[in-house]
């Protein structure tokens, strides 16, 4: 466990508007850190999903936004990317002085400049960027922070463990760092499921293995293959709503996401399927995923 040595008096008090995944790994990480004082507000709040990390964690879990606010000095807002400038516009006019917004969402660069806008105070809001999994490192995951109150930020949450890297004060400049980066990751995804379902479907899955072995010699594909498509069965869906980001980042660049869109079809199609595939799996990930399609994908 990481420890630090900033006292409790001095940890930051926290909010999250949104409690999944990133939310609770980032409350766990720090409760072990120092941090005391976590609340949290989430529409789902009553199912079990987020009711019993909140419980088994000691975060104050409360079905009134006002309350989930009070006493905080940031809130992280953790939605879906949907629902982000929603959960500004609700937040932004609750604020009171000194309380900062740290917009987390994967959206574009767009979309978090619109947010920023619905606040008072132009630094009361941060574009923080999660730059990898939030798995297994947790609040200790990189990012990119971005706004007025970045560099602030950034010296408070290192104290707790955080590894925080300032992208400036323009809002935006941490976010298009994600989303550019996610056309290579979530499409080299469904770019592996296509490639190896089709070989594995044509019987050429072992002449595929090889040869990109020889192209791409730093890649384990036998690695990387059933990695990626467990990937796109876990978070798919979520994948796909960060991949219509992506997509309108490009379109605020002038670049046709003509990939990127597909790319977004086949990680929603892969998880919206009722299938439960760990990496370790190996290969017969894809039969399973074929399976699951139930004669969708014509025999060879």
């Amino acid at each position: 466990m990481l420890q630090t040595d900033r006292s409790q008096a001095n940890a930051p008090r926290i909010c999250f508007i949104g409690f999944g995944e990133a939310g609770q790994a980032f409350a766990g990480g720090l409760l072990e850190c120092g941090v005391t004082e976590i609340a949290a507000f989430d529409i789902a709040g009553s199912q079990e999903r987020v009711r019993k990390p909140a419980e088994q964690l000691g975060v104050r879990l409360t079905d009134n936004l006002d309350d989930a606010l009070t006493g905080a000095d940031f809130v992280f807002s953790a939605v879906t990317a949907a629902d982000s400038l929603d959960a500004a516009r609700q937040v932004a006019p609750r604020l009171v002085s000194g309380q900062i917004f740290v917009d987390v969402n994967s959206v574009s660069p767009g979309r978090k400049r619109e947010a920023a806008s619905v606040f008072a105070d132009s630094g009361a809001y941060l574009d923080l960027a999660i730059m990898a999994p939030v798995h297994p490192r947790r609040h200790a995951t990189p990012c990119l922070v971005a706004g007025e109150a970045a560099e602030r930020f950034i010296g408070i949450f290192e104290e707790v463990g955080m590894e925080l890297t300032s992208a400036g004060p323009l809002i935006g400049s941490a976010t298009i760092v994600k989303m550019v980066r996610s056309v290579m990751v979530k499409g080299l995804e469904a770019l592996t499921y296509e490639c190896f379902m089709a070989a594995r479907i044509a019987g050429i899955d072992r002449q595929i293995l090889d040869s990109l072995g020889r192209s791409y010699p730093g890649l384990d594909w036998q690695k990387v293959v059933p990695y990626n498509v467990s990937r796109m069965l876990e978070h798919g869906v979520r994948r796909a709503a960060e991949m219509r980001e992506v997509a309108l980042t490009l379109r605020e660049l002038g670049i046709d996401p003509a990939v990127t869109e597909g790319v977004v079809l086949q990680q929603e199609t892969l998880g919206r399927l009722p299938l439960q595939a760990e990496a370790n799996d190996g290969f017969a990930i894809l039969d399973s995923v074929r399976a699951a399609f139930a004669g969708r994908i014509p025999e060879a």
